[in-house]
């Protein structure tokens, strides 16, 4: 095999290979013997074939394979000897392929851009700020009167229904005058104002009292899920059997007890822990924001233009896609990318390049567990189809990439924030929501 250099520009490479014939009938030769215990043609014993007739029975065929395993021998063994890592899937093409013929030399022309060196830089020369937040009682008491809210029973009262009261009917629904399926109840719960019901049906329910009768007449969505009743008018009578006021719950031992805890004051410190839980995740993302724009001004290196290329235009897709939601397919016109998406394309290849050549430095791994917990996460949205999920992810490579992804960046991230310098400022909940806002505004 001989390799031949015929293009260094920049990231882009293109070589030569030319494989002698001699190589690849020897590759053919060493196919067909390892295929010849296992032969059995007509009036040979089976494994007893003449090598001469087993070339001219199957030789054509095993040309092509040897071929194609001398190629990608001959691209591995290149990558193995420079080290080059290509940017993407190589291009490889037969230059003698229209007037190859038995007994020539294979000569490919093979081209691709390589992945740059990158330079890892001090970690410890990055400066930041982990913002940190403590509950305090204000916040923990706002969340155990939610608690408490949710917790609320309903007693009877008299006077008419309110927003927020619950009204015990029977209900039955028609339309032009004949009842459908699925539209009658009796003894239903509905809290006025909780939006259960369909559009205007429940503002017609306040100023109701017990032993009232009803009419609400309402309009089903045009884009209801039944089409027998989609974009149709229908009147329910109502029957009014109890109009409750809410009653929220005590703050009291028993009430932590439904939220799993053992006192009121166990109650109050998990909802601490929980709160202070949520306000670190948002000041991590505000953290790893501002090490990425680090990263992102400290390290400089050539960018393969081919991965900015793709990168651009899969933003500007996806932008297009956000502005017109009733497209879900990709029958549209072409999406020409601008300076804005090509900047935001440079600024995402860049940081994916770096943290992987950091993360494959360090020998960063994502584990199964991970892996698994990953999924389980995601499996979760598709309640009643959790196995199905599982089995399309583990059929699905590019599925497996998309949740490997976001682990593996975390876990470089947390690398270089264990090196970097990090000083702590504790600041309150509403500096770290406007904190947070701002970085959004800026995403």
């Amino acid at each position: 095999m001989q390799v031949t250099e015929t293009l260094n520009d920049g990231l882009k490479r293109g070589y030569t290979i030319t494989i002698a014939n001699s190589d690849l009938e020897a590759k053919v030769d060493a196919k067909l013997r390892e295929a010849q215990p296992e032969v059995e043609i007509k009036g040979f014993r089976k494994g007893k074939v003449p090598m001469a007739m087993l070339k001219k029975q199957f030789g054509q065929r095993m040309i092509g394979e040897a071929m194609q395993e001398a190629v990608d021998g001959a691209m591995q063994s290149h990558f193995e000897e420079t080290g080059a890592r290509p940017a993407g899937q190589p291009k490889v093409e037969m230059k003698n392929g229209e007037t190859w013929k038995e007994g020539d030399d294979v000569v490919v022309e093979m081209s691709y851009e390589a992945l740059p060196e990158i330079a890892t830089p001090d970690f410890s020369a990055i400066t930041l700020e982990r913002l940190v937040v403590k509950a305090d009682e204000a916040a923990v008491a706002e969340a155990l009167d939610n608690l408490a809210k949710q917790a609320q029973d309903f007693a009877e009262k008299d006077g008419v229904a309110e927003n927020g009261d619950q009204v015990v009917f029977d209900f039955t629904g028609s339309i032009d005058g004949e009842e459908f399926e699925g539209g009658a109840a009796q003894d239903y719960p509905l809290v006025l104002g909780s939006g259960q019901f369909i559009p205007g049906f429940e503002e017609q329910l306040v100023g109701v009292k017990a032993d009232d009768s009803k009419d609400a007449t309402v309009s089903f969505p045009a884009d209801y899920g039944a089409e027998h009743l989609a974009g149709k008018e229908a009147v329910f009578a109502c029957t009014i059997k109890a109009v409750k006021s809410p009653v929220a719950a005590e703050l009291n031992d028993e009430l932590a007890a439904k939220f799993g805890a053992e006192s009121l004051d166990g109650l109050k410190e998990q909802i601490r822990t929980g709160l202070e839980g949520e306000y670190a995740q948002a000041a991590r993302a505000i953290v790893k924001r501002n090490l990425l724009d680090a990263l992102d001004s400290t390290v400089e290196f050539e960018l393969p233009p081919s991965l900015v290329d793709a990168e651009a235009s899969q933003i500007a897709h996806s932008l297009w896609h956000d502005d017109n939601p009733d497209v879900h397919d990709h029958n549209h016109p072409e999406i020409e990318t601008t300076d804005e998406h090509r900047k935001l394309a440079v600024r995402r290849v860049k940081l994916g390049l770096l943290l992987a050549e950091i993360g494959r430095n360090a020998e960063v791994e994502v584990t199964d567990a991970e892996m698994t917990q990953a999924i389980m996460g995601q499996a979760r949205q598709y309640p009643g189809q959790e196995r199905q999920f599982f089995e399309f992810v583990q059929k699905n490579p590019q599925m497996q990439q998309q949740l490997r992804a976001p682990i593996f960046e975390d876990k470089v991230v947390d690398l270089v924030l264990a090196q970097a310098t990090v000083t702590e400022k504790e600041i309150s909940k509403d500096a770290l929501k406007a904190a947070l806002d701002a970085l959004e505004t800026e995403a």
